[in-house]
């Protein structure tokens, strides 16, 4: 029996040509325009495997990948143009299982979908794959990027985008899924003033009135991790008045 792939996507284009790639590899395939329609589709049929766009009406791609993780472990991909590092992690955080940036290829998402399906159905046999270089992938296409293109550098700080790890001279920093949202924002424009708003967007998807408090603790606890002298931080620096700053 053929597999089925959900699509979950508003741009009709996108479906379209996705729904002829897939077809064309032998897949059956669901569509739906938005999160709501998605569920409902959910309720009457199944599926193997889902792609998923984030910005939708009704309901967006992390509420939809959130409410299906309550019922369901199929392998969720999302696609997206929203590409920063901060996205990303979202996503991941949210219940995702790989990433693909828009503008994509067609038959590098093909491929992505078999393998995510392989990998999926050798969990449920309790083969796993973890040795394996598929199985430390998390996104289409990483394998043919090389280490600088996977990683952001600033001095001796290295943030993998594929892995989420933040690093220092080499060792792994142990960071919570709002620390390492944080991280990526600010590895990804060092120097740049982050007002506590915008890094708790960073977090949370939005910002409100009274956000400052929950910034302010998760950059204590960062620089409890990261710096060498926390009172004196080299890293995360305070711009008073304005918000904070990364420095290599």
């Amino acid at each position: 029996m053929a597999e089925t792939v959900l699509i979950v996507e508003d741009d009709r284009d996108i479906v379209e040509l996705l729904t002829l790639y897939l077809s064309g590899s032998g897949y059956e395939v669901l569509t739906a325009s938005d999160g709501e329609e998605a569920l409902e589709r959910l309720a009457r049929s199944s599926a193997d495997i889902a792609l998923v766009d984030i910005m939708m009406p009704r309901m967006n791609g992390y509420d939809f990948i959130k409410t299906l993780r309550q019922t369901s472990d199929i392998p969720v991909i999302i696609i997206s143009a929203r590409s920063h590092p901060a996205d990303k992690i979202v996503g991941l955080d949210a219940g995702a299982d790989g990433f693909i940036s828009k503008p994509f290829e067609p038959l590098e998402v093909t491929a992505y979908i078999r393998a995510m399906l392989r990998r999926h159905a050798a969990s449920e046999r309790g083969e796993g794959d973890a040795g394996s270089e598929e199985g430390q992938q998390p996104h289409a296409g990483a394998a043919r990027q090389d280490a600088g293109e996977q990683t952001m550098r600033v001095g001796d700080l290295a943030f993998d985008t594929e892995r989420l790890v933040l690093s220092k001279n080499g060792a792994p920093i142990p960071l919570t899924a709002a620390e390492l949202k944080i991280m990526a924002a600010l590895m990804a424009a060092p120097g740049r003033v982050f007002s506590k708003g915008q890094l708790y967007a960073c977090v949370n998807g939005e910002a409100y009135a009274g956000s400052e408090g929950s910034v302010m603790v998760h950059i204590s606890n960062i620089r409890s991790k990261l710096e060498d002298d926390p009172l004196r931080p080299r890293y995360i620096k305070t711009i008073r008045g304005m918000g904070y700053r990364l420095d290599g």
